[in-house]
């Protein structure tokens, strides 16, 4: 059995590629939580999750002090295990976000290190149930952009391979159905549109909308309301022929389950970092399965490709790139298409001398035994 003898924590800064707004804030920075896991056979993981610029100190902080300093001495390979241990650990600050996001940067390095060591790619040791996965672009669809940098954006996807694009929506009625009309018409019938409200409604207003948002065939909804107003999204879902989408501001399993029982959501975009790691996200996405529901994860493609492969019902994958200045190679697209790593581990080639460049000063620590 080879234990944990040391766990380094660390955080990396990232600033978007575009100016990032939706209908209730705008993504200024990402900060990214790391956690590399070695054990007394000298195999490494290498683990993170992010978050939308607030946060992440208290994330390191639930590291470096609590998470971290259970594992020293621990079964690496145990991960199931470990990932209870320390869910019991911080029992009285879950469930929430701040103890997700530390369990996700710790789960994700023991299934890397995991998979090194079983020299397999995630994808393949998690299910490998399907070898590529369709995108979907957010990048070209923020609240921000012009009707006309809308249209481009989205014949620039179709033009590229894609098969569907994303844009947010919370302006008035009027100006929404101007804008996704005007992509509509460009892009064709055949052309998936999905619309994102990051939880910006309350119920009449999130119905009204989407009886408005029928009339362009709209692929989905996404967080029309706020994502603990599970009777809101009952009501919805039974109001409507557009498909309710949640699950980024899920943070339990238990809850996935709720809406799953109640009929409130249609798809289930279950978020790998927000969940607490892979461990959970595999257990959702199987939920999902059992009850024919399609998962369709949010951000981190990166780390996705390999999930929405490994199970049978993914549908859609995010395309938001994020982290190509931390690696040598980007996440590899054919033909609109995301096709998971082949190489032993979480599969994304990190740049160690880039990750160390933007490495916030003075988060680095380093326990052993």
């Amino acid at each position: 059995m080879a234990v944990i003898t040391s766990v380094e924590v660390f955080m990396v800064m990232l600033e978007p590629k575009v100016r990032r707004e939706d209908a209730i804030q705008a993504f200024v920075c990402q900060e990214t939580p790391f956690v590399r896991i070695t054990d007394s056979d000298g195999a490494q993981g290498l683990g993170y999750s992010y978050t939308i610029g607030t946060g992440g100190p208290a994330v390191l902080s639930l590291l470096e002090k609590t998470l971290a300093p259970a594992l020293l001495g621990k079964d690496a390979d145990a991960i199931e295990q470990r990932w209870r241990e320390l869910l019991f650990l911080t029992h009285a600050t879950s469930v929430g976000a701040i103890t997700s996001l530390a369990l996700a940067t710790i789960d994700t390095a023991l299934w890397d290190l995991r998979c090194k060591r079983s020299n397999q790619p995630l994808w393949i040791a998690a299910g490998g149930a399907q070898s590529r996965i369709p995108l979907y672009n957010t990048e070209g669809g923020w609240l921000n952009l012009s009707t006309s940098e809308l249209v481009e954006n989205a014949l620039e996807c179709q033009a590229n391979g894609f098969a569907a694009t994303k844009m947010k929506v919370g302006l008035s009625i009027k100006d929404d159905m101007s804008r996704l009309r005007a992509v509509r018409e460009a892009v064709g019938d055949n052309f998936e549109i999905f619309t994102d409200a990051n939880q910006a409604f309350r119920v009449d207003e999130a119905i009204r909308r989407a009886h408005h948002y029928e009339e362009l065939d709209i692929g989905w909804l996404e967080e029309p309301l706020p994502a603990d107003d599970l009777q809101g999204h009952i009501r919805l879902s039974q109001q409507t022929s557009v498909p309710i989408a949640v699950g980024e501001s899920i943070y339990s399993a238990l809850h996935f389950r709720e809406y799953l029982q109640q009929n409130a959501c249609s798809v289930v975009q279950v978020d790998v970092a927000r969940i607490g790691g892979i461990t959970p996200w595999l257990k959702v996405a199987h939920l999902a399965e059992c009850f024919n529901i399609a998962v369709c994860p949010h951000f981190l493609m990166e780390l996705h490709v390999s999930l929405c492969a490994a199970v049978p019902n993914a549908r859609w994958l995010e395309y938001i790139p994020q982290l190509d200045t931390l690696t040598h190679q980007p996440m590899q697209v054919e033909n609109g298409y995301g096709l998971p790593p082949s190489s032993p581990g979480l599969g994304i080639d990190w740049d160690l001398h880039a990750l160390e460049r933007h490495t916030m000063p003075g988060s680095y620590q380093r326990l052993t035994r």
